[in-house]
């Protein structure tokens, strides 16, 4: 008697931990354990790391470097920024006119050099 208990309880924990292996699906069904994310100008799950646009912190505070990565619109309209310190979401700058410059509150992004950009938050350079 005490066996089966014993396997029936092995067996049950197994087949609850297969069910949430993976299970960290966000609303958009991207696994974050796999290292996705939504992106709002794709409508799909992203890599972050993977983007071909990656800034790297001006002034890390500590050892550690962080990156961010920015995905253009195709009319180049919209620029998602996605920062570490925004709680998971995405930044949506938006580019005014011809301007070169995509801005919301206190973030704008601007073009940098001959292929880079800079992320300025407060006027002040934070990624580029």
């Amino acid at each position: 008697m005490k066996k089966t208990i014993l396997l029936g309880t092995v067996f049950m924990g197994s087949f609850l931990f297969a069910q949430t292996v993976g299970g960290d699906r966000d609303a958009h069904g991207c696994i974050g354990s796999a290292g996705y994310t939504y992106s709002q100008i794709k409508k799909d799950c992203v890599r972050v790391f993977e983007q071909k646009i990656k800034l790297t912190e001006v002034a890390p505070k500590g050892s550690s470097t962080s990156m961010v990565a920015v995905i253009f619109s195709k009319d180049m309209k919209k620029a998602e920024v996605f920062i570490p310190d925004t709680d998971g979401e995405s930044l949506i700058l938006t580019r005014a006119g011809k301007g070169k410059a995509w801005k919301k509150d206190d973030y704008v992004l601007v073009p940098f050099k001959k292929d880079g950009y800079q992320l300025k938050k407060d006027n002040v350079v934070i990624y580029q």
